[in-house]
C-alpha cells in the first residue's frame, strides 16, 4: 500500500538521488523534480521525472497539481523560497527541507561567517545541540539566508508542518565540492607527503548522502515542526581522513603535522581544516525519529574515492568541479609552494 505522494525538489542532486530512492522503496509514490528533468539510474521505472525551475513564477504550483503529502526541498534557500513553499501549504500535507550547520554562531558571535578574520573561527560545544545560539537571519550570507528561512518556516508551522535539516559537510557521489578531492587527486599526482595544520586533528563533521537520506525517509514518515541536526556517527580528523583515503588507494604517505595554524599561505589546509572541532549532537534525531545511520564515514568512502577517481580521468580538476575550483581556489594543489615548504622543513629538521 502506498504510504501517499512525494515531491521531491532537487532530485538529481547529491542528496536527491539516494532520498528518491530511499523514499521509493520506503512506498512512496514519488515525483522527482530538477531543472533538467533527468534521472538516476538507480531509480525504478516508478518514479516520474519532470523538468521543473522553481524561479519560474507559478511553476512549480502547476508541477504540484492538486498536491503532495510530502514535499523534501534539497534546494530552499532564502525568503523567497519560504513564502513560495507555504503559499502552498494548502496542497502539501508537511515538508522535509535540507538547512546546513552554517547557522550555528558561538558565544562570542562567531560563526563560518568569520572565519576569515583574525581567531574568527567559531568554538563550538562539543558536541552541538540543535539549541545552540544562530546567526542573525538576513539576506547577506548563505548562514544568514538559511536561517531566515528555517525561522519562517517554523513561524508557518501551524499551516505546514516542517523539518529542516541541518547538514554538516555533505560527502559521497555527485557532490559539486567534494572535499575528498584533497586527498585523492594528491595521491593520483604521485604525491606521497602531505602537511596538515593544526597537528592533523581538525574534525568537520560530515554526514553521507545516504545517511541524509534516511534522515528524509524517517521525517516524511513522521510529520512535525522541528530542527534536527544530520552527521554521520562518527566526526574523524583530518588525518584519520587522510589515512582512509591512502587504505582505500592501497598506498602509503609520510604526514608532516603542524602545530597550530597553516605556517606559510594554504600550506597545511585543507577543505576540512578547522581551528576548533565542528562536532553535531545527534542524538535528537535518534530520539525523535528513530535515527541510525546508514553507513560511516570509513564505510562509505571507497565508493566514493572510485567516483572522483573516474571523474578525474585524463581531465582537469578545475574542468570537472568548478564549484569547487571557485570556492577553494587553484592554490588547493599548490604543488610548487609546498615542496619549497618542505624542503626549508628537511633543512631544518
Amino acid at each position: 500500500m502506498s504510504r501517499g505522494r512525494a515531491f521531491v525538489l532537487g532530485a538529481t542532486g547529491q542528496i536527491g538521488r539516494p532520498a528518491v530512492r530511499s523514499l521509493a522503496e520506503d512506498g512512496w509514490e514519488v515525483t522527482a523534480a530538477s531543472r533538467g528533468g533527468g534521472r538516476d539510474a538507480a531509480w525504478g521505472d516508478d518514479v516520474r521525472s519532470v523538468a521543473l525551475d522553481r524561479e519560474e513564477k507559478g511553476a512549480l504550483a502547476a508541477a504540484l497539481g492538486d498536491g503532495c503529502d510530502v514535499l523534501v526541498d534539497m534546494v530552499a534557500f532564502g525568503r523567497g523560497h519560504t513564502a513560495q513553499l507555504t503559499g502552498l501549504s494548502d496542497r502539501v500535507g508537511s515538508a522535509v527541507v535540507i538547512s546546513s550547520g552554517a547557522v550555528y554562531e558561538d558565544g562570542r558571535g562567531r560563526s563560518f561567517d568569520t572565519q576569515g578574520e583574525p581567531d574568527g573561527f567559531p568554538e563550538y560545544p562539543v558536541p552541538i545541540p540543535e539549541t545552540q545560539r544562530t546567526v542573525a537571519p538576513g539576506d547577506a550570507t548563505y548562514g544568514t539566508r538559511k536561517i531566515a528561512l528555517e525561522q519562517d518556516l517554523l513561524a508557518a508551522g501551524d499551516a505546514l508542518p516542517v523539518t529542516l535539516l541541518r547538514a554538516g559537510a555533505i560527502h559521497g557521489e555527485h557532490c559539486r565540492t567534494p572535499r575528498e578531492l584533497y586527498f585523492v587527486k594528491r595521491l593520483l599526482d604521485g604525491r606521497r607527503r602531505r602537511v596538515l595544520a593544526y597537528d592533523g586533528q581538525s574534525r568537520f563533521h560530515p554526514v553521507h548522502v545516504s545517511n541524509v537520506a534516511e534522515l528524509i525517509r524517517l521525517a516524511a514518515r513522521r510529520p512535525a515542526s522541528r530542527v534536527l541536526n544530520a552527521g554521520d556517527p562518527q566526526a574523524p580528523t583530518v588525518a584519520e581522513i587522510g589515512a582512509a583515503v591512502d587504505g582505500v588507494l592501497g598506498l602509503d604517505t609520510e604526514t608532516v603535522l603542524v602545530a597550530g595554524a597553516p605556517p606559510e599561505g594554504r600550506i597545511g589546509e585543507t577543505p576540512w581544516t578547522t581551528a576548533h572541532p565542528v562536532v553535531y549532537d545527534m542524538s535528537a534525531a535518534e530520539r525523535e525519529l528513530g535515527y541510525r545511520p546508514v553507513t560511516g564515514y570509513a564505510e562509505s568512502l571507497p565508493t566514493t574515492v572510485a567516483w572522483l577517481a573516474e571523474q578525474l580521468d585524463g581531465r582537469d580538476w578545475t574542468t570537472v568541479f568548478p564549484k569547487m575550483a571557485r570556492s577553494y581556489g587553484e592554490t588547493l594543489f599548490g604543488y610548487t609552494a609546498e615542496d619549497a615548504w618542505l624542503d626549508r622543513y628537511d633543512r631544518r629538521a
